[in-house]
């Protein structure tokens, strides 16, 4: 089973490789702070993206299976409004 993360900010998805918890720390840390950039790395190697992460601004993430196992096998996880981190 392959596991890919989904992060959607403002509407862009963005898809990730296990693991994500350090880039997770990392988000919840530029909100909280007031905002500020986040490099988000590449599925498939090269440099990534810088974003800006901002209070208020919708961000979701959404792991899926690659396999193909049952449809809506996937776990949710939200950051806020208030920059709480929802998992």
């Amino acid at each position: 089973m392959t596991i890919v993360n989904r992060l959607t900010v403002d509407g862009r998805d963005y898809f990730l490789p296990e693991p994500v918890s350090e880039l997770k720390r990392d988000i919840l840390e530029a909100i909280k702070a007031g905002g500020g950039y986040v490099t988000i790395p590449p599925l498939r190697g090269g440099p990534g993206i810088e974003v800006l992460f901002s209070p208020g601004m919708p961000v979701t993430w959404t792991q899926l299976d690659i396999a193909g196992e049952q449809p809506g096998t996937h776990a949710d996880d939200t950051v806020d409004a208030d920059g709480e981190l929802n998992l």
